[in-house]
């Protein structure tokens, strides 16, 4: 895999990564902002997601009723989204159509429309999303389990937001959030295809150099009081199915042990929430119908965030005989090393994963700009070799280190009317 990347601040501050890709007359362009849910006070929770819904709004030179048109027609396609660290967008087009992306790009850094009309509009939309979200059982257990486990740190809140915050924020809360971190200073552009590099900086500085350089914008800063023993929380709801999950403590992304625990993870799970019926966890509990589905999750995150396992109960079973089974597991990984073979597979496993999320155009371009939101790109180069590192004893000690029940939430949802 070809890693060789231009990097270059253009003089408002704004960080441009360029990787020449010519294997198809494609390019794919990612602008990243710096500003994500965790960085949401109380009574703005949901603003950043709700700022990225009003950049598809328009702007004087690309009304909204145009935009999607305009990709459509150029045979692209676009998209965004908001994560708890940052929020993107992006296009893919043919190599000859990329320009609209930047000019798009550019122009709506700085010339959003926030009409009213839209604001209200969108804020119904975004309540419906909500709503649905609330419908779902795992929607429902996942967000009591993040906000017992985040009492402080604004990790505390899904990036949708509460729904009281939703029915409150203003027009001018969405602009003032809008200029104050969609500023040149605060953004990353992530180009990734086919194209030479001299020629396309030429046309990033045109477009995006213009833009003024805005005030270095804050990031909240609440770090979370260690837990001080395992705290466990319930949702009841409608269905038929009990569904149990269990938060453990998980380093922020450069941190020396998130690779054992990607290894970890691997072993347990199966790597990067892919249930692999080769895993520990799926033979103990699938297999032996403690368990009809098994998973484990977890983020490269700024901050240290939560390695997630999400069961679905078998119906004979009792959720303590679940979780009994889930810890004789975890204790086999913290009192007899794995085999040197089994690590071997867990990693080729997680290598798998990662090479092939790293095929096309489209996705190289991405992690170009991911990674520089939590670390730097050599972050993502380093990756297979510091998988490659993990021995069993680092698998062990991360075991040992960070699975321990005083440091985890345990979630559980009960249909109503079940005995669970």
């Amino acid at each position: 895999m070809e890693n060789k990347i231009t990097k270059v601040s253009l003089k408002n501050g704004m960080k441009v990564l360029l990787k020449e890709v010519h294997t198809s007359p494609i390019i794919s362009s990612w602008l990243w902002y710096r500003v994500g849910s965790r960085d949401e006070p109380t009574g703005k929770t949901g603003i950043s997601h709700w700022t990225e819904h009003m950049q598809f709004k328009g702007t004087k030179k690309f009304p909204a009723n145009i935009l999607d048109k305009a990709i459509s027609r150029e045979g692209g396609r676009w998209n965004a989204a908001t994560s708890r660290d940052a929020t993107h967008y992006y296009e893919t087009m043919p190599a000859d159509k990329i320009d609209l992306a930047l000019q798009l790009e550019a122009d709506r850094m700085n010339n959003s429309h926030f009409n009213k009309k839209e604001v209200a509009s969108e804020r119904t939309v975004i309540i419906s999303e909500r709503e649905g979200h609330e419908n779902e059982p795992v929607f429902r257990m996942t967000e009591a389990v993040q906000q017992t486990a985040f009492r402080v740190h604004p990790y505390h809140h899904e990036v949708i937001g509460d729904m009281v915050d939703l029915r409150t924020i203003t027009r001018d809360d969405l602009y003032d959030h809008y200029r104050k971190y969609y500023v040149p200073n605060n953004a990353v552009l992530s180009v990734a295809g086919d194209f030479q590099t001299k020629t396309i900086l030429k046309r990033i500085r045109e477009l995006f150099e213009p833009i003024p350089r805005g005030k270095t914008p804050p990031r909240l800063s609440r770090p979370e009081a260690e837990q001080k023993g395992e705290v466990r929380v319930s949702v009841e709801g409608p269905g038929e199915t009990t569904f149990i999950q269990v938060a453990y403590r998980f380093p922020n992304a450069t941190h020396p042990d998130y690779f054992p625990l990607q290894v970890f993870d691997s072993l347990l799970c199966g790597a990067s929430g892919l249930s692999s019926k080769t895993s520990r966890l799926y033979r103990a509990l699938v297999d032996k119908k403690y368990a009809v589905e098994v998973s484990g999750w977890s983020e490269a995150t700024i901050d240290p965030y939560l390695y997630r396992i999400t069961m679905i109960k078998h119906p004979k079973r009792k959720p303590d005989e679940v979780l009994a089974a889930l810890d004789a597991e975890i204790k086999k990984l913290q009192d007899v090393f794995a085999t040197r073979d089994e690590i071997k597979r867990a990693v080729k496993q997680a290598r798998a994963v990662f090479v092939y999320g790293n095929e096309n155009i489209t996705s190289q371009a991405f992690w170009m700009g991911y990674v520089e939101m939590f670390s730097s790109y050599e972050w993502y180069t380093t990756y297979l070799d510091n998988l490659a590192k993990v021995t069993p004893q680092d698998i062990q000690r991360v075991a040992q280190e960070y699975f321990q029940p005083a440091s985890r939430v345990i979630g559980t949802y009960i249909p109503k009317g079940s005995e669970a």
